[in-house]
């Protein structure tokens, strides 16, 4: 199952390089179940990534709320629905955290895990994986977080 996971995950990260601007009208968000179903799989995804130990510590300092919210905008935005987005660019929400790609992929496998729990048809999961899949590259650090250099005293 793992290898299978992590050959998915490669697959969409491949064909996923423009997924970062969904087109205005679309049938993923329906596909989701409109704005209560992109809710309630926010919902279980939280759930299952606050039980999850590879990466719950990720979260133990975060406002619950304020994710759940945001995330329901950031999904409803990546389906095509009409919904807005005012959260921060991915990429400068996680400047400051060491998301491993094994986190990464832990989320993913979280997130597929909640959508079959949900019910949603494997298409759909596909299609919204292949729009997130790009994320990884904002996301994902590698190495340890940059240092920013001490002031120095004039001289």
């Amino acid at each position: 199952m793992r290898i299978a996971t992590t050959l998915l995950l490669a697959c969409l990260l491949s064909i996923a390089g423009c997924a970062s601007t969904p087109p205005a009208k679309d049938a993923l968000y329906e596909g989701l179940g409109g704005r209560s179903g992109i809710e309630a799989l926010v919902e279980t995804l939280l759930f299952r990534v606050s039980d999850d130990p590879r990466i719950a510590h990720h979260f133990k300092d975060v406002n619950i709320i304020n994710l759940n919210d945001r995330l329901v905008e950031f999904l409803c935005v990546q389906a095509g629905g009409p919904c807005s987005y005012v959260g921060k660019e991915m990429a400068e929400a996680h400047k400051h955290v060491k998301v491993a790609e094994a986190d990464f992929n832990a989320l993913v496998e979280d997130l597929m895990w909640a959508m079959d729990e949900q019910g949603l048809p494997r298409t759909t999961q596909n299609q919204l994986l292949r729009r997130l899949a790009a994320l990884q590259r904002e996301v994902v650090r590698r190495g340890p977080p940059p240092v920013e250099a001490p002031l120095q005293p004039p001289h």
